[in-house]
């Protein structure tokens, strides 16, 4: 979690809302073929502009200028001679450890440092930067978007109070990035081929990305917390992998009949702008430990109720109740004085107040509120009725709000659990929580021929993450690697 304010509903949904009553006939850049868009070029553009400013706020980008002019620079080589170049492109590296890659409308492409430390070579990574940049070529994105429209906007507010549809998804962005890249079968297809078709045509061999698709499979197989959010968004048939090699194969002899007789891989290059890459989930930002979350870069913690499983995002902390029936939140309030903050909230949200007052906790002055939604909607419609207890606590400058949610008949049933952790929520001063670092890539040449296990436990790697680091090196465990192989470990 860092210190962002995300309490507020997306404001693009007015523009969204407008593109679906302007339905006109395009022609669709990579097919040639007349179809049925809600969009057209301009308010796909100008959507692009709006989610882009938010996706960085909520999410945030990684810092790493080697790595950043890499993505930009290949981004803008391949889009330049794709259907579209005409598109306002930018790429962005966002600082998140899940294996995801994404784009939205209007040429923004974003790739995660978590899918960068899963690449091994620069051909895998150009052909996943081919087929998200054919999901904008294609106009995937503006026809998913068209889709949903008037579905996002609903699903986005509901998450924001509804501890039972919150259970879905891992965080508010999360859920965002799901309904853009909910893509069909076809879709993908189309996206391979273009993958392919794009990062042959800058001069790599497209047989690696169907490689990648291995180093997927192995991660959802368990490697533990790596699972990819790229697969739940992209549908990966059982002969994608194949299909994509057959492509490739097919582009290159075509090639090869014109003169062309080599195609990149790049796999020392792109390892070598791997060293220092944040490797995992970053605890300064925020972790877990025996039933307690500690934030070392701002200095705070909370105990967590026993069994329940959290998930941090930039924007918010959030603990859900295993079943899905309450969640506990930590988000950052508004302005500094805990009173104003909590009115605000309960009037940006529509809340009805049950009580409020205000209290100390440990040490720390705070506005303690019962609230609920109402019971029907704008259009009279019965509703749920979500009931939440939120302590809006000042501390080290800012004001946090930590609230638990759930329905308005489970209220007695957690509200001793909502207790327990907004009381707790106290200054963090255990040198040995404050000063914990995240892991990260080290390259290590290997030395003589032998396992690639054996080259792991040389270079420190513990036996129990073997596995995770011979799937981060898309290797197999007892392939044998000869001496001077670069791999990759962590930095002791």
């Amino acid at each position: 979690m860092r210190v962002i304010n995300p309490f507020k509903l997306l404001s693009w949904s007015c523009l969204l809302v407008l593109a679906v009553s302007l339905q006109t006939c395009a022609t669709n850049p990579v097919t040639g073929k007349k179809q049925v868009s809600f969009i057209s070029e301009a308010q796909e553009i100008q959507m692009g502009q709006e989610y882009d400013p938010q996706i960085v706020a909520q999410m945030g980008e990684y810092k790493d200028p080697e790595l950043e002019q890499f993505l930009t620079r290949k981004g803008l080589e391949m889009a330049r001679g794709s259907h579209r170049p005409e598109l306002p492109w930018t790429f962005r590296l966002i600082d998140d450890p899940v294996v995801n890659a994404f784009a939205v409308p209007g040429g923004y492409v974003y790739f995660t440092r978590g899918i960068m430390a899963h690449f091994n070579n620069e051909a895998q990574f150009a052909g996943v930067l081919g087929h998200e940049i054919g999901h904008v070529t294609a106009r995937h994105s503006v026809q998913q978007q068209s889709k949903q429209t008037l579905l996002s906007g609903l699903a986005i507010g509901g998450m924001i109070l509804s501890p039972t549809l919150a259970s879905q998804g891992e965080s508010l962005m999360q859920g965002m990035q799901l309904l853009f890249l909910k893509y069909g079968r076809d879709d993908e297809s189309q996206s391979d081929e273009l993958g392919v078709e794009y990062s042959t045509m800058v001069g790599y061999d497209a047989k690696e990305m169907a490689g990648f698709f291995t180093t997927l499979d192995r991660l959802t197989g368990g490697a533990e917390n790596r699972t990819p959010t790229f697969l739940s968004t992209h549908p990966d048939p059982a002969n994608r992998e194949q299909k994509v090699r057959q492509m490739a194969t097919a582009t290159q002899q075509k090639l090869r009949s014109q003169g062309k007789t080599t195609f990149d891989v790049g796999r020392n290059s792109y390892l070598r702008m791997l060293e220092g890459l944040m490797y995992g989930a970053d605890p300064r930002q925020g972790f877990v430990e025996q039933n307690q979350f500690f934030h070392p870069e701002l200095k705070f913690q909370y105990r967590l109720p026993n069994g329940w499983q959290t998930q941090n995002s930039p924007s918010m902390v959030q603990t859900v109740e295993p079943n899905g029936n309450a969640a506990i939140r930590l988000q950052l309030g508004q302005g500094s004085d805990t009173q104003a903050a909590a009115q605000s909230f309960a009037s940006e949200n529509q809340l009805q107040v049950v009580n409020s007052g205000q209290q100390t906790i440990n040490g720390n002055t705070a506005t303690l509120m019962i609230a609920q939604t109402a019971a029907t909607d704008a259009n009279g419609q019965q509703q749920e009725v979500i009931k939440i207890k939120a302590g809006f606590i000042s501390y080290g400058g800012n004001v946090y709000m930590l609230m638990g949610l759930t329905s308005q008949q489970n209220f007695s049933r957690y509200e001793s659990s909502f207790d327990a952790t907004i009381s707790s929520f106290d200054k963090l001063t255990d040198p040995n929580k404050l000063n914990r670092q995240a892991e990260r890539i080290r390259i290590a040449t290997v030395s003589g021929n032998k396992s690639l296990q054996s080259a792991l436990q040389a270079e420190g790697i513990p036996s129990n993450r073997v596995n995770e680091f011979s799937i981060l090196n898309g290797m197999q465990p007892n392939q044998t690697v000869q001496s001077g192989t670069l791999i990759k470990v962590l930095q002791r």
